[in-house]
């Protein structure tokens, strides 16, 4: 017999994980096919990574990444279907953000 401890913690952790990834449907949502401003991100960084440009260029890519996957990140937040995925949006502007201060110092 379990003790009543144990029932009580599966309880709240199942309670926990159905607020983080239950959308209002009540569907699992982790990972979903990727929206326009991903697409444009996935874009930019496929042709920062097979063309390797210097420069100009190299900028231009990199910026219309960090702009598409900052725009993806806000939509997620605002937009996002549960709590998992507005976390993600947060996260992913939280990168883009220090990503450029980094480059800006």
């Amino acid at each position: 017999m379990e003790p009543q401890s144990t029932r009580y913690i599966e309880k709240e952790f199942g309670a926990w994980l159905d607020w983080l990834f239950r959308d209002s449907r009540g569907r699992v949502v982790i990972a979903q096919f990727p929206n326009t401003p991903l697409w444009f991100a996935f874009g930019f960084l496929a042709l920062r990574l097979v063309l390797s440009p210097s420069g100009t260029l190299a900028t231009v890519l990199t910026l219309g990444f960090a702009v598409a996957l900052a725009w993806w990140a806000i939509d997620e937040i605002v937009r996002g279907v549960n709590p998992f995925r507005r976390i993600l949006g947060v996260s992913a502007l939280f990168f883009v953000v220090v990503s450029l201060l980094g480059v800006l110092a």
